[in-house]
């Protein structure tokens, strides 16, 4: 059991736990065009459409999962929250659910697997979660297109070395971004991942900033406390 201050989430049925990449996506993902409804593609524990239940007043948030454990432990996290009326998880695969598209979204995250090394382990499951065969790009950039509304929002978080070629596959669905934060561990490792922000709108000012998330083991940068303060029990 992962406790933060306003709701708890269970991890002990799901390959995919906890990270610091679920938690950054769900405090950094952009809500000032106050989104009516938010999309979780590949919800895993449920961590990000529940951390944005507690940052929104969005109606509607529905989240996506195709591994049937990590579903039902989403679900039960769901049901456990204080948002649990404002909360659905479909257990389906993004291909699935784009296939008759019901509703359209203000606001659709994604953590999405990007392991696209030629390695696998021995845990099916966790390669499942981990890999990017599982949910190519393209996939989810067709899906964003798809599923966002006029003045939607499509955030997501992904390795730094992946970065440009997002932004290539998403300007062919005109897909702009709007915001890039990009993370390192410490000051002095390197770029780690790269926070995205799209919209349909092309910008000529990309808002492009970094987060540094340690200044030592478990010395906090201010900007990352900052970002995390309203999740994290300790901070």
């Amino acid at each position: 059991m992962f406790q933060f201050k306003q709701f708890s989430v269970k991890q002990d049925k799901t390959a995919m736990k906890i990270g610091t990449d679920g938690v950054l996506l769900g405090a950094w993902a952009p809500i000032n065009h106050n989104p009516f409804s938010i999309l979780d593609v590949g919800a895993g524990t449920g961590i990000i459409a529940l951390m944005l239940s507690q940052r929104t007043h969005a109606q509607q948030i529905d989240a996506l999962e195709i591994d049937e454990d990590a579903y039902e432990q989403a679900v039960e996290n769901f049901e456990n929250s204080p948002w649990g009326d404002r909360l659905f998880c479909f257990h389906a695969g993004l291909d699935e659910f784009i296939e008759e598209p019901e509703d359209e979204y203000d606001l659709i995250v994604s953590n999405p697997p990007f392991y696209a090394e030629d390695y696998k382990t021995d845990n099916e499951q966790r390669d499942l979660a981990r890999f990017q065969d599982a949910m190519p790009f393209e996939e989810l950039i067709e899906a964003a297109d798809l599923l966002l509304s006029e003045n939607g929002i499509f955030a997501l978080i992904i390795p730094f070395k992946e970065e440009e070629n997002f932004i290539a596959l998403a300007k062919e669905s005109e897909l702009y971004p709007t915001k890039i934060t990009r993370v390192k561990g410490t000051p002095k490792s390197e770029i780690k991942r790269s926070l995205l922000a799209f919209s349909r709108n092309e910008t000529s000012e990309i808002e492009i900033d970094e987060l540094i998330i340690e200044i030592d083991r478990h010395v906090y940068t201010p900007e990352y406390i900052e970002l995390t303060k309203e999740f994290y029990l300790k901070m």
